[in-house]
């Protein structure tokens, strides 16, 4: 398969235009490859992620940045002056103390890290936003995205913001919000036949056919993924420079969750927290529940699943992170878990009804799965616990659409809303 750009091209990257990032190293064997639009180790097909030669930094000089994912540009592959190019401005989004929540789950502190208050109301801007720079820096003529909803949002924001011609793939059964959120942003808006593993074949052969072809999460992952790690700098800035002792993180591809990771990691060796243990929990749905599946089996092994969930963002069923959500999990004394759909709807509402947050399925799946860890005693509910809420509850609104409306109909009279009983 092709790169974003021909291995002949003769364009040439500017200074600094990954900022601090060293090279591209491979997660299994280690090797390291050039700064560029690479996604697979030469040696071995390893995944490659984004190497750095850190400045030092301190806490004055993040605090005096702007208050979104660009106060970490230095932690970030991406240009010094990266303000400079339109971006949608994502991240510094609401760390909040979710005591409700917490007495109904028998927690004694609870942080709910809200995601959906970033630009197209899920996490998916940050990536995308890393992945954005890139693709300039690249000289990318087309941005595109195999996506399960939130990063076709995303990336037809981002490129119509940016001013590049956007292509998003997506599953043609996907919830009908998520595709109108996307389609207000592009008109080239392509519903695919199958679930996101075809959709994600598809936008691989693509990328291996056409020249110039920036696909966020295929030939430029390695910094669309660094983007996560502005939740992780951020819990830790937000609870005043310090790492919580649990983390509840949903799962996906799992590149979210290793992420996080990364960014407590470095940040201790940073020195810009206190050298702590932490606990890293991974959510899935039932229904699509590879990794889940291979942690309760005490495997390594993940096999692919057909996904049947109504959790469509977590809906990937050959999770290409799926190994190393295991190796962070087991690592850090945390777990996998997965709860059924009625879970997560139970969650949806129960989030929405202590904490004032509606959140999407993900959401519910996350706060659903924190529930079943409480419960079966694998968390540990004297310890502060994070739990992440990825997405907006107003993308999948026919998922509790049948469990909540109006109390009662009544006539607009005192009396008839005496006797209906409601108070």
């Amino acid at each position: 398969m092709s790169t974003l750009l021909d291995e002949n091209t003769t364009h040439t990257l500017r200074a600094g235009a990954f900022g601090h990032a060293r090279s591209l190293a491979c997660r299994e064997c280690g090797h390291e490859v050039a700064l560029g639009p690479s996604y697979a180790c030469p040696e071995c097909f390893g995944p490659l992620e984004v190497a750095y030669d850190f400045p030092a930094v301190t806490r004055e000089q993040i605090a005096a940045g702007p208050r979104n994912i660009w106060r970490y540009k230095a932690l970030l592959p991406v240009p010094d002056d990266i303000e400079q190019s339109p971006n949608t401005e994502p991240g510094f989004t609401r760390l909040l103390r979710a005591d409700n929540l917490a007495r109904e789950l028998g927690l004694e502190k609870l942080w709910v890290k809200d995601d959906s208050t970033n630009p197209t109301n899920s996490f998916k801007d940050r990536v995308v936003a890393c992945a954005l720079s890139a693709a300039r820096e690249l000289d990318a003529k087309v941005f595109a995205c195999p996506s399960t909803g939130n990063l076709a949002n995303a990336v037809a924001a981002a490129g119509a913001r940016a001013g590049i011609p956007t292509v998003v793939f997506i599953p043609s059964n996907l919830e009908t919000p998520k595709k109108v959120n996307s389609a207000v942003f592009t008109e080239k808006l392509v519903a695919v036949e199958g679930n996101y593993d075809d959709v994600n074949k598809l936008a691989s052969e693509i990328a291996g056919e056409e020249e110039g072809w920036a696909f966020v999460n295929v030939n430029v992952r390695p910094f669309y993924a660094e983007g996560s790690k502005t939740l992780g700098y951020e819990i830790a800035e937000q609870l005043g420079w310090r790492l919580p002792d649990q983390i509840v993180i949903p799962v996906a591809s799992g590149s979210q969750l290793t992420k996080v990771d990364k960014a407590f990691r470095e940040l201790i060796a940073l020195g810009l927290v206190e050298d702590k243990p932490y606990k890293v929990f991974g959510a899935q749905a039932t229904g699509c529940s590879p990794v889940s599946v291979a942690y309760k089996a005490e495997t390594d092994a993940i096999r692919p699943v057909k996904p049947d969930t109504i959790a469509k963002s977590l809906a990937i069923g050959n999770p290409a992170d799926g190994i190393y959500v295991l190796d962070v999990c087991r690592r850090t004394g945390g777990a996998v878990e997965d709860v059924s759909d009625d879970e997560v709807r139970d969650a949806i509402v129960l989030l929405a009804r202590t904490e004032g947050i509606f959140t999407e399925t993900a959401g519910g799946t996350t706060v659903g799965v924190l529930r079943k860890l409480v419960e079966t005693g694998q968390l540990d509910a004297s310890l502060e616990t994070v739990v992440i809420n990825t997405g907006h509850g107003l993308k999948t609104l026919d998922s509790v659409s049948d469990r909540v409306g109006p109390a009662a109909t009544i006539a607009p009279s005192y009396d008839a809303f005496v006797a209906s009983g409601v108070l």
